[in-house]
């Protein structure tokens, strides 16, 4: 009768996945700090409690069977899901500590001031994300809560819109346009802009498709903020960023003019969907308070 998921011994699971990894028995004791036929011993219990052989043993090496490809993924997910219920666990367990974060642009400084005047027995860590990582890092522990823009993947999320910021188009200081009080979508209706590895993003922050829609002229793809800065200072493209970047990280050779007739941008609060810290409740009071001045739509 197969085994009940309760039953699997997820130290078991671990050690068939390295050695799934190293393909390798003698390999895999070294990196377990563990004698290879202990090893060996404890991947049999594995292979009697699921009822079936994993791995092919001959004098070349260890290879896996089809069963053991087929479990392989499957006990990777397992050991991840039991890191993350024990991270959740232990949050919950000591509420004393947040990590907050935070993407390129946005200041947290006045609510994450006020949350550490208001606990001071808390350890209050901050801690800086590129424009993607909001919902991994949370998903994944690494943050308890994340101050960042939409668009954002809200599944498992709860978000609440702390305030709106304008969005404006960036270009080299030389450009045809550097000097105009504003610029609307027309104006750029053949400016290449560089395109992110997101189609969520890519959709918003290129405005694609446009209004009448016409799709926006492609430009390079870019993974990383400052590589479409790099373009756009060397002139080949523009950008339409969000308010909150104008002056914090600006450089000297690029300009920003604002863009009329295009909804503004979203900054929010996202924190785990069904989180009930009292430090997390306590700093999402203290970013409306401290980041909006009034309460947030709030989305799930």
């Amino acid at each position: 009768m197969p085994p009940h998921v309760a039953d699997l011994d997820l130290r078991l699971v671990r050690y068939f996945t390295v050695v799934a990894e190293h393909r390798h028995f003698g390999r895999a004791a070294a990196e377990l700090v563990i004698a290879q036929p202990s090893l060996s011993r404890q991947v049999r219990r594995l292979e009697q409690q699921l009822g079936a052989r994993l791995f092919d043993r001959t004098p070349q090496g260890t290879s896996l069977t089809a069963a053991g490809e087929v479990f392989l993924p499957r006990a990777r997910a397992l050991l991840k899901s039991a890191a993350q219920a024990a991270a959740a666990t232990k949050a919950a367990a000591q509420p004393s500590k947040i990590t907050i974060g935070y993407t390129p642009g946005l200041i947290i400084t006045p609510a994450v001031r006020q949350l550490r005047r208001q606990h001071p027995d808390a350890d209050v860590q901050t801690l800086h994300l590129d424009w993607n990582e909001p919902r991994a890092a949370l998903l994944d522990h690494r943050v308890d809560a994340a101050v960042t823009r939409l668009p954002l993947a809200t599944d498992g999320l709860h978000v609440t819109i702390l305030y709106d910021e304008p969005r404006l188009l960036m270009v080299p200081a030389d450009h045809r346009l550097a000097g105009k009080e504003s610029v609307t979508l027309d104006d750029i209706a053949d400016e290449p802009i560089p395109k992110m590895p997101d189609p969520a993003w890519n959709a918003y922050w290129r405005i694609d498709p446009r209004p009448d829609g016409t799709p926006a002229p492609d430009g390079p793809l870019v993974a990383a903020i400052e590589d479409k800065n790099e373009l756009v200072a060397a002139g080949q493209a523009v950008a339409i960023i969000p308010g909150g970047l104008h002056g914090i990280q600006l450089r000297p050779d690029l300009l920003t003019i604002p863009l009329e007739g295009v909804a503004p941008s979203h900054v929010v609060l996202a924190t785990r969907f069904g989180d009930r810290s009292r430090l997390v409740a306590a700093f999402s009071k203290s970013a409306r308070d401290c980041l909006t001045g009034r309460n947030g739509e709030t989305t799930t």
